[in-house]
C-alpha cells in the first residue's frame, strides 16, 4: 500500500464519536464535536472530555434560567458589555468548556477575550458562572482551576441541590471567596453596579433580587462605568 493510498483511507475513516473520559487535544476534540451536531454540550477540561447528561429542571434548567435574568438585566443596562449563553470557550490548549453564563466587554472596549472568526470565544471571559448540582461537581475542581489559571477574573458556582452559591474573585492569581455584605448582598469587583442579593437568588425571591440590582444599576458606579466604556468608543 502506497503512502497516497493510506492518506486516502484515514482522510475517510470515520470520525469517532466523543466520549466522556476521552483524553483529546483541543484540536481532536473540536473535529469530533463538529461531527456530533445532535450533540449539546460536551467539555475539554484539562485535556478530558466530559459529556452533559439530561438536564433536570429544578437541578439546572430553571436556575440556570435565573442567572440568565439577573446577568441579561444587567447586559441590557451595560453598553458594551455581552452576555453568552452556554457559549464555547476556547482557554487554551487543554481546555475548551461551555459555560452557562459568561460575561465579557467587548474586545473593542478592553476586554481581555475575543470572537474568533469562526465565531467562538477565545481567551478568558471577565465573568464565568456555572450551575452545579452540588459541591461534589467539577465545577469546583478541575474546571476551577481552569479558569483560575487563564485569567477568569470572577467565577461563580451554584451549587443547585445544596442551594448555596459561591463567587470568587481572582486576586493575585488565586480565587478569593466574595462575601456578602452586612445586607447580604454581593457587588461584582469587575462589573460595578451587578449586585446580588444572595439569600434572596438561592430562595427564588425574584422580585427582591432585581430590586437590588435595580438599587446596583442606579448606583454612581454603575454610571461610572458605563461612561467609561462609552469614552473608549471615542
Amino acid at each position: 500500500m502506497t503512502a497516497t493510498t493510506k492518506h486516502s483511507l484515514n482522510k475517510n475513516a470515520a470520525i469517532p464519536p466523543l466520549e466522556s473520559g476521552d483524553r483529546l487535544t483541543r484540536q481532536e476534540f473540536e473535529r469530533r464535536y463538529t461531527a456530533m451536531p445532535d450533540t449539546r454540550k460536551a467539555e475539554l477540561v484539562e485535556g478530558i472530555v466530559y459529556m452533559a447528561s439530561p438536564l433536570r429542571f429544578q437541578r439546572h434548567a430553571e436556575p440556570h434560567s435565573l442567572l440568565i435574568v439577573v446577568f441579561g438585566t444587567y447586559t441590557i443596562m451595560t453598553p458594551g458589555v455581552r452576555i453568552g449563553d452556554n457559549a464555547t470557550v476556547r482557554l487554551d490548549l487543554d481546555n475548551e468548556p461551555q459555560p452557562d453564563v459568561v460575561l465579557l466587554i467587548d474586545e473593542t472596549l478592553g476586554g481581555q477575550a475575543r470572537i474568533s472568526e469562526d465565531d467562538y470565544i477565545e481567551g478568558a471571559p471577565e465573568l464565568v458562572a456555572e450551575v452545579a448540582a452540588s459541591s461534589a461537581a467539577n465545577d469546583l475542581y478541575d474546571k476551577k482551576k481552569a479558569y483560575r489559571r487563564n485569567g477568569v477574573k470572577e467565577y461563580i458556582v451554584w451549587q443547585s441541590l445544596e442551594n448555596k452559591l459561591d463567587w470568587f474573585s481572582l486576586q493575585n492569581d488565586e480565587y478569593v471567596s466574595l462575601e456578602p455584605g452586612a445586607d447580604g448582598v454581593i457587588k461584582s469587583q469587575v462589573f460595578p453596579g451587578l449586585w446580588l442579593d444572595v439569600l434572596a437568588f438561592c430562595t427564588g425571591e425574584m422580585t427582591q433580587v432585581l430590586a437590588v440590582l435595580q438599587q446596583g444599576l442606579n448606583s454612581q458606579e454603575h454610571a461610572d462605568f458605563v461612561q467609561q466604556l462609552a469614552s473608549k468608543l471615542q
